[in-house]
């Protein structure tokens, strides 16, 4: 395990359109990334909607009925909450910020509503990276869409809609775009820019200092000893 990584609590936000590849993208990521010592935990987010076929309650989702739901929003049990398609959809204060405060790298995967809400608060900021993960088309997205067959005619022309608006509007606001035209060259794209902001961290800087004070030290009395 390389040297040059430590958990330090860095959140890594990654938003797009349904249907970008986006879930593919991140377990593929976090596979590769973890043998060299970054592991990322994934915050499994809270959701109004029903289970497709395959979901599991608290591994895909934490299903919970809109009453609920309301609830957990109204004490601020969310770091970001949403109303998307037709369905809200949050993220647990309580879930996120502990593993942070452990030390935990997070990797969250909410929409540009959500990233923008994390990104205003001023303490998770300075330890925040987003990213947006394009469709290389309109054409390559629907058909995404259509061959998960997860969706009916009409949830698929909102969430084209909206993943047009989403583009529009998040382009200039994320750290990174990386078009998913290519999965293998995606990944790399998307472990580049979490190396990157590993490598900037207060405790990679900090560890390098100390690095530097001890080979100074060893040169120091290598040099010591030869006279």
């Amino acid at each position: 395990m390389s040297s040059n990584f430590h958990p330090d609590g860095t959140l890594f936000i990654v938003s797009g359109p349904s249907g970008a590849g986006k879930t593919t993208l991140i377990n593929t990521v976090r596979e590769q990334l973890e043998p060299i010592g970054i592991k990322l935990y994934f915050s499994v987010s809270h959701t109004t909607r029903k289970p497709r076929a395959g979901e599991v309650d608290g591994r895909s989702y934490h299903f919970v009925p809109p009453d609920q739901f309301a609830a957990m929003a109204a004490r601020g049990e969310f770091i970001e909450w949403a109303f998307v398609h037709e369905q809200r959809y949050g993220t647990s204060k309580a879930e996120v910020r502990a593993r942070l405060d452990r030390g935990e790298d997070v990797i969250l995967d909410i929409d540009y509503q959500g990233a923008r809400q994390v990104a205003a608060d001023a303490e998770l900021k300075p330890r925040l990276l987003n990213v947006f993960i394009f469709p290389p088309s309109f054409e390559h997205l629907d058909r995404r869409l259509r061959d998960r067959g997860l969706n009916s005619e009409e949830e698929i022309q909102t969430r084209l809609q909206k993943a047009v608006d989403e583009i529009d509007a998040g382009k200039e606001f994320y750290d990174y775009v990386i078009i998913n035209d290519d999965l293998n060259v995606a990944a790399e794209c998307l472990k580049a820019a979490i190396i990157a902001k590993k490598l900037q961290t207060k405790t990679a800087l900090e560890a390098i200092t100390a690095m530097a004070g001890r080979l100074k030290e060893e040169r120091d009395g290598r040099f010591a000893r030869g006279h």
